[in-house]
C-alpha cells in the first residue's frame, strides 16, 4: 500500500485518539467523581442504619443477666456490640464520661478509640450529624449517638465510624485497572487507526498524484476510477472536468485558427490587388493606394494583437527556455530603431540567463518601444534596460515624452482603454498593446506598471520572477542580484548608441 501523506494521516489518527481518549475519560470520570459521591451517600445511609438498629435494640432488648431493662447505657452498648457486628468497613466504640469504654470486635485499619483527640471530640459532640475526620487510615465518616437510660447519670455515647477511603480503595483499584487497560487499548486503537487511515485515504493520495501530473499543457491525464464509493465518484467528476477543459481549449484553438484564416485571407487579397494597381493612373490614385495599404497594415497588426491576446489565456501561451537578459535588451534596442528616429539608449543590462519565453518578452518590449515612439518627439530619448534584483527580473522602457497621468496609470493596461494622448499610428491606438504587455508579464508570474522616469516622461516596467535554468542550460549560475552592465561584447557588436 502506498504511504499516505504523514500530515494527513497524523491529523486523522490524532482526531481518532482524541475521540477514544474522550470515550475513556468518561468512565474514568464516573469512577473518580460519580462513584465517590455515590459511595459517600451509601456510607451515610449505612451509618444512619446502624444508629436505627441501636435505637430498635434499646426499645426491645433486656439485660441478659437480670431479664430487666438495662440499668446503664454502658451495659446497653456492651450488649449491643456483643450481638450486633458492624458492616464491612465500619466500626463502633463507646465513650462513657469522656473515656473510651468498649469497641466492636474485628480488625480495623486504625484504633480510633485509642486516640485521645478523637475520643474527646466525640465526647464534646452535640450535633448528631455525620462528619468527616482525617485519620492515619485516610478520611473517615463518623457519627455520635447519645445513649440515655433512665436512672443512669453517666454521659454515654456510641461512635459509629466508616472507613470511607478504605472502601474507596476497591473502586480506585478498578479505576487504575481501567486506565491501564484503556491506555493499552488506546495505543492499539492508534496503531489500527494509522493503518486504517492509510487504506482509506490511499485513493485520495492517488487522486492528488494524478492531478499533480496534469501540467498546464497536458490535459490528457485521467484519474483511475475504482469501486463505487465517494472517492470513485470524485475521480469521475474530476475526469469530467478535465474533459470539459480539454474540449474548451480545443474549441478555442480551433476558433482562433479559423478566425485568423478568415480575417487574413481578405486582407491579403485586397492588398494584392492594391499592389497590382497601375501607379501611372495618377497621383491621387497613388495616394489612395498608399493610404489603403497603410490601413491594411494597421488592420493586420490589430488582428495579430487580438489573436495574441486571445492566445494569452491558453495554457500553451508561453514556451519557456534559457533567455539571456543581455541579448534580450540589446536585440530589442537594435530592432526598435526601425520604429522611429529617436535617440535610443541602453541604460544597463543584467548579465544573467533566466528561464523565460524570450520571444514573448521581446514582443512586450517592442510594444513598449512602439508606445514610447508614439509619445516621444523626434529628438527625444528612449531608454531600454534590464536588471536582476532580489530574485526578480526587471525590464523597462523609459521615454522623455509627456508621461502618464496618475489616474491613467492603471487603466491604460486595460483592454481597449485609450488615454487622451493615445495615437492611432502605432498599432496600439485601440488599447491592445499595453494590455498585451501585462498579459505576457502575468503569464510569467509577474506584472507590469508605469512610473515616472527619472529624466522626465514615463517608464514602463515589466517585473517577473527570475527562474534560473539548470547548469545544463547555461555556462554558469548567474549572480542573484546583478546590477547590470552597459559595456559588453554584444553591445559593441550591435553598436547601439549608449
Amino acid at each position: 500500500m502506498p504511504n499516505l501523506s504523514i500530515s494527513a494521516r497524523s491529523r486523522i489518527v490524532g482526531w481518532m485518539m482524541v475521540l477514544l481518549s474522550a470515550a475513556l475519560a468518561v468512565p474514568t470520570f464516573g469512577i473518580t467523581v460519580l462513584w465517590r459521591a455515590e459511595l459517600d451517600r451509601r456510607v451515610d445511609v449505612q451509618l444512619r442504619a446502624e444508629a436505627d438498629k441501636l435505637r430498635a435494640f434499646a426499645r426491645t432488648s433486656r439485660d441478659p443477666h437480670s431479664g430487666k431493662p438495662f440499668a446503664t447505657g454502658a451495659a446497653l452498648l456492651k450488649a449491643f456490640m456483643t450481638v450486633h457486628h458492624p458492616a464491612h468497613g465500619t466500626a463502633f466504640f463507646s465513650v462513657v464520661d469522656g473515656r473510651a469504654d468498649r469497641r466492636s470486635p474485628g480488625p480495623v485499619p486504625t484504633r480510633l478509640d485509642r486516640d485521645p483527640e478523637v475520643v474527646a471530640m466525640a465526647a464534646r459532640a452535640t450535633d448528631p450529624g455525620i462528619r468527616w475526620l482525617d485519620t492515619p487510615a485516610g478520611r473517615v465518616r463518623y457519627g455520635v449517638v447519645p445513649v440515655r437510660v433512665e436512672g443512669d447519670r453517666a454521659d454515654t455515647r456510641l461512635v459509629l465510624v466508616a472507613f470511607r477511603d478504605r472502601q474507596l480503595s476497591r473502586e480506585s483499584q478498578m479505576a487504575r485497572t481501567l486506565l491501564v487497560s484503556g491506555g493499552v487499548a488506546l495505543l492499539a486503537a492508534g496503531a489500527a487507526s494509522w493503518l486504517v487511515a492509510g487504506r482509506v485515504l490511499a485513493p485520495i493520495r492517488l487522486v492528488r498524484q494524478t492531478a499533480e501530473r496534469i501540467s498546464e499543457t497536458d490535459l490528457t491525464q485521467r484519474l483511475p476510477v475504482r469501486g463505487n464509493d465517494d472517492v470513485a465518484r470524485l475521480a469521475e467528476t474530476f475526469n469530467h472536468m478535465l474533459e470539459r477543459l480539454s474540449q474548451a481549449f480545443t474549441s478555442q484553438r480551433r476558433f482562433l485558427d479559423e478566425v485568423a484564416h478568415e480575417l487574413r485571407t481578405p486582407l491579403t487579397v485586397v492588398r494584392g490587388h492594391l499592389e497590382l494597381m497601375d501607379a501611372a493612373e495618377g497621383g491621387e490614385s497613388h495616394q489612395t493606394r498608399a493610404l489603403l495599404l497603410g490601413e491594411l497594415d494597421r488592420m493586420r497588426r490589430i488582428v495579430d494583437d487580438l489573436l495574441l491576446l486571445a492566445r494569452a489565456e491558453r495554457p500553451d501561451f508561453l514556451t519557456l527556455g534559457p533567455t539571456s537578459l543581455t541579448d534580450l535588451a540589446v536585440d530589442v534596442a537594435a530592432n526598435a530603431q526601425g520604429l522611429g528616429r529617436r535617440r535610443w539608449k541602453v541604460a544597463e543590462v543584467a548579465d544573467a540567463t533566466v528561464r523565460a519565453d524570450g520571444q514573448r518578452l521581446t514582443q512586450a518590449l517592442m510594444q513598449l518601444a512602439a508606445n514610447a515612439v508614439a509619445h516621444t518627439p523626434e529628438k527625444g530619448t528612449i531608454e531600454i534596460g534590464s536588471r536582476l534584483r532580489q530574485g526578480r527580473v526587471v525590464l523597462w522602457v523609459a521615454d522623455t515624452g509627456p508621461g502618464v497621468a496618475p489616474e491613467d496609470r492603471e487603466r491604460i493596461f486595460h483592454r481597449f482603454y485609450q488615454a487622451d494622448t493615445a495615437s492611432s499610428d502605432t498599432g496600439i491606438g485601440i488599447g491592445i498593446g499595453l494590455a498585451l504587455v501585462r498579459e505576457i508579464a502575468q503569464a510569467h508570474g509577474g506584472g507590469a506598471h508605469v512610473e515616472d522616469s527619472p529624466g522626465g516622461g514615463a517608464r514602463f516596467v515589466i517585473d517577473i520572477p527570475a527562474l534560473h535554468p539548470t547548469t545544463e542550460d547555461t555556462h554558469g549560475e548567474p549572480d542573484p542580484d546583478s546590477g547590470g552592465r552597459c559595456k559588453n561584447r554584444l553591445l559593441r557588436r550591435k553598436r547601439v548608441e549608449p
